[in-house]
């Protein structure tokens, strides 16, 4: 893989995982020292984040991570509830048994808030390949990354977070599938995406260094 693609990977990931905080400012040369690089990878990276509306260009003044908005968190889960179903009715159609019987690894959680964090992209990215069409599991591997952080920066206000609950949810979802009952499957998951809506807006909402309105 070409450095360029390393760095970019790295700083995604970075600012997914919120080691880089939603209105944190960047400059290319503190960039290239933390990643060991020169400034021309860094660059590079920052317009692609640019491009995805992770990074925000300051003239000037350098870069900052783009604050997450309500209306933003909420474009982008709306977003997810119209293209997982759909990934979700495709996986049912579409794909071998011996795919939908690989879902059984997330029958079982144990861990921490992050390990749960981790548990859960894994299996919302495994739905989003199951479907066997590429540029929709593209699409929602995005929306997955970008999901999971709304929910890390509105943890501390975050209510209703069960993990135990949110198991039992995907474990109802994969009997459904491989069952391969699309009427069931779908409203589970619809009401799953749902209830996080619910959970996450107004944690974000309640969170004032994080909100930033857009402008209409």
């Amino acid at each position: 893989m070409l450095l360029r693609e390393n760095i970019y990977d790295l700083l995604r990931a970075d600012i997914l995982a919120c080691r880089l905080a939603p209105g944190d400012e960047m400059r290319e040369q503190d960039l290239a020292e933390r990643y060991e690089v020169s400034r021309q990878p860094v660059r590079d990276a920052l317009l692609r984040l640019q491009r995805e509306h992770l990074v925000t260009v300051q003239p000037r003044q350098g870069y900052r991570v783009t604050p997450i908005s309500l209306s933003d968190a909420r474009d982008l889960l709306r977003f997810r509830l119209a293209l997982e179903p759909a990934c979700v009715a495709e996986a049912i159609e579409s794909a071998p048994d011996s795919v939908l019987k690989s879902l059984d690894e997330f029958r079982r959680f144990a861990g921490n808030h992050e390990d749960f964090i981790t548990y859960n992209r894994g299996f919302h990215t495994a739905l989003a390949h199951a479907s066997g069409n590429r540029r929709m599991a593209t699409a929602l591997c995005d929306l997955i990354g970008q999901a999971d952080r709304l929910v890390r920066v509105s943890i501390s206000n975050l209510k209703g977070h069960d993990p135990a609950k949110l198991v039992a949810e995907h474990v109802a979802l994969i009997d459904a599938m491989q069952s391969r009952e699309t009427r069931t499957a779908a409203r589970i998951i619809k009401a799953h995406i749902g209830a996080t809506e619910k959970r996450v807006l107004p944690a974000l909402k309640r969170n004032a260094v994080i909100v930033e309105e857009r402008l209409s």
